[in-house]
């Protein structure tokens, strides 16, 4: 379960980054860290600093990830082949909620998990209701029929906040999506700069 709902934006703040590119989010107008002692002059961050900061900012875009979760991608990340960063947010992109997400069939990550957990999407036409479920390039995930309909699916779609990115397949008349490959790191939106490498370096030490 999230470990996150009343108090996402609080990591917004802490980092000074709006990291899912939210309009709403405070950080638009509040760009010091949450709290009593939030607007206080910053010190200068050690590299331990701006490694930690670089994990949480890349976790915690992918919405509910715990650090058990995170690091066990990490781990996979670094036996595969090639660049481990490159590897690591290959591997967080083939999630189904980020899928989801990606997909535009749900505003934000957050609902792209609640939206799986609660049984509203299929996989090669079979029911799967768990957001880390890992996508193989070509798999079709589908929006249940029932689930055409609900309206953060339709203003999801409709909104034009997000583009859908050329890695993905996606037909909103089937209200299908498939992941055509895995994507190198320059192309996947993310709102704000993401640095894997950095992440390596945290859990390298």
């Amino acid at each position: 379960m999230t470990k996150r709902l009343k108090s996402k934006y609080k990591l917004n703040r802490r980092l000074g980054e709006n990291i899912w590119g939210r309009p709403k989010s405070p950080v638009n107008n509040r760009d010091y860290p949450p709290g009593e002692h939030g607007q206080r002059r910053r010190g200068r961050p050690s590299d331990f600093g701006i490694q930690l900061a670089a994990k949480q900012k890349l976790r915690g875009y992918y919405g509910n990830i715990t650090e058990k979760q995170f690091r066990n991608i990490y781990a996979e990340a670094s036996r595969r082949r090639g660049d481990t960063g490159e590897n690591l947010v290959g591997l967080l992109e083939h999630r189904l909620d980020a899928l989801v997400y990606r997909a535009k069939f749900v505003p934000t990550v957050f609902s792209a998990r609640q939206f799986v957990n609660h049984g509203h999407v299929n996989v090669n036409g079979v029911r799967v209701n768990i957001p880390s479920y890992r996508l193989k390039e070509g798999d079709v995930v589908e929006v249940r029929e029932k689930s055409r309909k609900l309206l953060i699916v339709m203003e999801a779609i409709e909104s034009a906040e997000r583009e859908v990115p050329e890695y993905l397949n996606v037909d909103y008349k089937a209200m299908t999506a498939s992941l055509v490959r895995t994507p190198l790191l320059a192309e996947i939106p993310y709102p704000v700069q993401m640095e894997p490498n950095l992440v390596v370096e945290y859990y390298s030490r």
